[in-house]
């Protein structure tokens, strides 16, 4: 059972489409991201373009179908494995989440297009501060190189965004997330959409009443992420 009980903000209308707009509005309180999160919905800005400026609006979506990695199935392939062997990087928990999710914002092209925008961030902080969120770091020669981050509800993870510096530092950092995970007793990795990225690590997308069905089931479990990497294969 859904620990939270029914929602306190969001409403699923019947009519629902398949991008999932729930609502508009909002905060980016604690309360209102662990709301969404119990119930399968994430934040994602809009941003318009009216005069004088751009105007930034708040949404919240459960979109259909929903993209998921089963923690049993995750794909590595025989050179991201070798990649893993070799131990270049070094790989860390929630070393330095603040710098993790700045760099989710920045890295690549993503500077100035990106749905991580201060307020998000201050809101992800935050919940990090209060030990909701969380980050795996990889390190090359003691700089960061390569991340993720999510939030964890019970035995749910929602991975919100990566970022990498050294080629194929995200997927190390997801690798030994996964691995973390499924030795936590975590049952849900939530990825919200596929990409060519995941795709390749076994990504795989469910319906969106099945996604929040696994979502209710998940996050009353006693688990937790904890304060150090676990299970590592490597």
């Amino acid at each position: 059972m859904n620990p939270f009980g029914p929602s306190h903000y969001f409403d699923l209308p019947r009519s629902l489409d398949a991008e999932g707009l729930v609502r508009v509005g909002g905060e980016l309180s604690a309360e209102w991201l662990l709301d969404a999160y119990a119930h399968g919905i994430f934040p994602w800005p809009i941003t318009q373009d009216l005069d004088p400026g751009n105007v930034e609006l708040l949404a919240w979506w459960t979109p259909d179908p929903r993209a998921i990695i089963d923690l049993d199935a995750l794909y590595i392939s025989k050179r991201l494995a070798r990649r893993c062997r070799k131990n270049e990087f070094a790989v860390t928990c929630n070393r330095d989440f603040s710098q993790v999710i700045h760099a989710c914002a920045s890295a690549q092209d993503r500077t100035g297009n990106t749905w991580l925008t201060p307020s998000m961030i201050d809101a992800y902080v935050g919940l990090h501060e209060l030990g909701y969120a969380h980050s795996v770091e990889a390190w090359h020669q003691g700089e960061l190189v390569g991340g993720i981050y999510g939030v964890a509800l019970g035995g749910m993870f929602a991975a919100e965004s990566k970022f990498y510096h050294h080629r194929d530092a995200s997927k190390v950092a997801l690798v030994h997330l996964v691995h973390h995970l499924a030795a936590r007793g975590f049952c849900l990795l939530d990825i919200q959409q596929i990409s060519a990225h995941t795709d390749s690590l076994g990504a795989r997308e469910i319906p969106r009443s099945e996604f929040l069905s696994r979502v209710e089931a998940s996050v009353g479990l006693p688990v937790t992420f904890g304060e150090k990497l676990e299970g590592c294969r490597w």
